[in-house]
């Protein structure tokens, strides 16, 4: 057994952040200004996006795109259960009702075929989410959307740098929202960036800020000047120079950590295959993951412990793990809000009483991952049937 807890997955932070980071410090800048600048024209120079905007969270890219689209109050989103509360409650910000359906069985991902029979008459936007850094089927979505003349807006919290039929998610003019929380394969500590047409992010730019004109960099900045005006209702979301300087290093460092990500996931798939007991996270041809996340499903039926005896288990070996995710339909708030019942998601549902997380992130060592795959299938074979 390991003597020290290997975390789920702690940020890799280096020496190039420390020094961009000293370097807005010592600047005298340290809200919204050039470094935030410099991130967004090199975030959306990596995607090949049309611009990007960056924001304190993914929940504000998310609440910011439907609101600069106009959904309110009355409208639809169709959207999946098995994600993150932020991607329901962004809905719920705007007064819209979120609609959930179920998932694809194999990817954890939005169904297209549910989310046909969910739209309605008031449905005004579908909102898939990249399960794990697998990015959904946005083919027959698009295709769907633009046949009822809907909004897509894209949930890529997991997804950087994910790539749909050789594309990379974000790269479109449709509002697609990423995270760089912390346990994100970019990180800025708290953050995030909302990629998209250029009308679209200049509007979103003013809604992001109290619906000003004229950002403290325009305003304070050298030939600025000092006068604004509010043109329109908006939030306090914009990201800090001191997060920026953070993601501009982590963005130069993105491909040699995405490599490192690459190769624990194929230490894993080796050290699994033959583990009747697990299923393996898939990735179809037509997509690259981003690997975010690692999850496992423990087959029913096979061992005489569930999945929450097995993380107690591999937590007592000194293996941090996690789950996602506890279905939205689940969680008491929407529940009584809307009526959900567990078994109206019956693939989300199961696949969450099965799910784990294993360790996944580019400080990983050697020993690191030999730890995880040898008290994984330890346990495989002492719980065994």
């Amino acid at each position: 057994m390991r003597e020290t807890f290997l975390p789920f997955s702690p940020p890799f932070i280096g020496e190039e952040e420390i020094a961009e980071v000293v370097d807005s410090l010592r600047s005298g800048w340290i809200t919204t200004g050039p470094k935030v600048k410099r991130f967004q024209e090199a975030f959306a120079t990596y995607l090949g996006a049309p611009q990007a905007l960056a924001l304190s969270s993914c929940t504000a890219a998310l609440h910011t795109a439907l609101s600069v689209l106009g959904i309110g109050r009355g409208d639809e989103v169709v959207t999946t259960t098995m994600t993150f509360c932020s991607t329901v409650s962004a809905i719920e910000q705007v007064g819209a009702r979120p609609v959930l359906v179920d998932v694809e069985a194999d990817t954890l991902n939005l169904d297209p075929a549910a989310v046909a029979a969910a739209v309605s008459e008031h449905t005004r936007a579908i909102l898939p989410v990249h399960y794990g850094g697998h990015p959904a089927d946005l083919d027959p979505l698009t295709a769907l959307a633009e046949e009822h003349d809907l909004a897509v807006v894209e949930d890529a919290a997991h997804a950087l740098p994910a790539r749909y039929r050789g594309r990379l998610i974000g790269a479109g003019q449709n509002p697609v929202a990423f995270s760089f929380y912390a346990t994100k394969n970019l990180t800025t500590a708290e953050g995030g960036m909302l990629t998209g047409a250029a009308d679209f992010l200049s509007e979103a730019e003013i809604v992001s800020l109290h619906g000003m004109n004229r950002d403290a960099w325009r305003r304070y900045a050298k030939g600025g000047s000092w006068y604004y005006e509010i043109v329109k209702p908006g939030f306090k979301y914009n990201m800090s120079d001191l997060q920026a300087a953070i993601g501009i290093a982590q963005l130069d460092r993105l491909e040699a950590m995405q490599a490192r990500r690459h190769e624990v996931v194929r230490e894993y798939n080796t050290a699994f295959a033959a583990e009747e007991a697990i299923a393996l996270p898939v990735e179809r041809p037509e997509v690259q993951s981003a690997w975010h996340l690692y999850p496992i499903r423990l087959r029913e039926g096979l061992l005489s412990i569930d999945r929450d005896r097995f993380i107690t288990e591999l937590a007592e070996q000194n293996i941090g793990t996690s789950v996602h995710f506890i279905p939205v339909h689940l969680h008491p708030y929407f529940r009584e809000r809307y009526g959900f019942v567990p078994e109206d998601f019956p693939v989300a549902l199961k696949a969450y009483q099965q799910l784990v997380s294993l360790p996944l992130n580019p400080t990983l060592t050697p020993t690191d991952v030999q730890d995880v795959i040898t008290a994984v299938l330890e346990l495989c074979q002492r719980f065994r049937r």
